[in-house]
C-alpha cells in the first residue's frame, strides 16, 4: 500500500529535495508539494492524505498553528532548522523530526518510523483515524534535560529575549526557549498572552485591572496591542 503524501516547505531548495527523496521511495506517492501552507488547507481538507511533510517556521502560517486548526491530521514528519522545535513535535504527537539538510538516510529512517506506527496500530492512515486526547502537560529544557510542566501548575510565562520563566506556586523554571515556541504549545483556551513578554493561565488569574492583571502577589501589565483581544476574551468567558 502506498502512503498519499504532501510536502508543505516555504524554501524551495527544501522543498525540492524532500520531493526527490519521496520519488525514490516505492511505498510513497506524492500529491503534491506547497510553497505556502494555507494554498495546502484545501487538499488535506478535501483529499485523503496518509503522510504529511511539514516546515515549522513559514511566514504565512507555522507548521505548528496549521496542524492545530486541522480537524483530521494524517501522520506528520516535521522538517525544521530549529532543534528547539523537537520537544513541540513531541507534544504534537508527530511521527518523526528531521533536522534540515535532511540526509536520505535521515529520511528513510523516518519513513520506517511511520511504517512502524501504522503496523502497530498506533494510526490509521486517511480516514477513520482519531484524533488524540490533547495533552495536561509540556516539556521545556532546564539545562541538559528537560522538565515535565503540568499545564494545571503554571501561573503565568515570563519572556526575556531568548529565556522564558514559567511560575508555578511552588518554583520557576528558567529555559532557553523562544516565547512564541512555547505558546504554540499552549492550549488556546486555557493560555492567553497578554503582553509582548507575559502568558497567563486563565484560571489562575485573580483580578483584571484596566490596564493590569494580578496573579497571586504579581501584578502584570497588559499590553497595547494585546489589550483588545484579552477584553473580548475575558468577555466570552465571562471572567471578572
Amino acid at each position: 500500500m502506498k502512503l498519499n503524501c504532501i510536502i508543505i516547505e516555504d524554501e524551495p531548495l527544501a522543498r525540492n529535495l524532500l520531493i526527490d527523496y519521496v520519488s525514490k521511495v516505492p511505498t510513497l506517492q506524492l500529491i503534491q508539494a506547497f510553497g505556502n501552507p494555507l494554498e495546502a488547507l484545501e487538499v488535506l481538507r478535501t483529499q485523503p492524505v496518509d503522510l504529511l511533510f511539514l516546515d515549522v517556521q513559514m511566514p504565512q502560517l507555522t507548521g505548528i498553528s496549521l496542524l492545530k486548526v486541522l480537524q483530521h491530521k494524517p501522520m506528520v514528519i516535521l522538517t525544521t532548522a530549529y532543534s528547539e522545535y523537537a520537544l513541540v513535535g513531541y507534544e504534537l504527537d508527530v511521527a518523526d523530526y528531521l533536522l534540515k539538510p535532511v540526509t536520505f538516510e535521515r529520511f528513510l529512517k523516518a519513513i520506517d518510523k511511520v511504517s512502524l506506527r501504522l503496523t502497530a496500530g498506533e494510526a490509521q492512515p486517511t480516514e477513520g483515524k482519531s484524533e488524540p486526547a490533547p495533552k495536561d502537560f509540556v516539556f521545556v529544557k532546564d539545562g541538559t534535560k528537560s522538565v515535565r510542566v503540568q499545564l494545571s501548575e503554571i501561573l503565568y510565562i515570563e519572556g526575556l529575549k531568548d529565556y522564558v520563566t514559567i511560575h508555578t506556586p511552588g518554583q520557576k523554571i528558567v529555559t532557553l526557549q523562544r516565547m512564541k515556541t512555547l505558546e504554540e504549545q499552549l492550549p488556546a483556551d486555557g493560555f492567553i498572552r497578554i503582553h509582548n513578554s507575559f502568558i497567563v493561565s486563565v484560571k489562575a488569574i485573580d483580578v483584571v485591572h484596566k490596564n493590569e492583571v494580578q496573579i497571586g502577589q504579581a501584578t502584570l501589565p497588559i499590553g497595547d496591542t494585546y489589550r483588545k483581544g484579552f477584553r473580548e476574551f475575558i468577555e466570552k468567558h465571562h471572567i471578572q
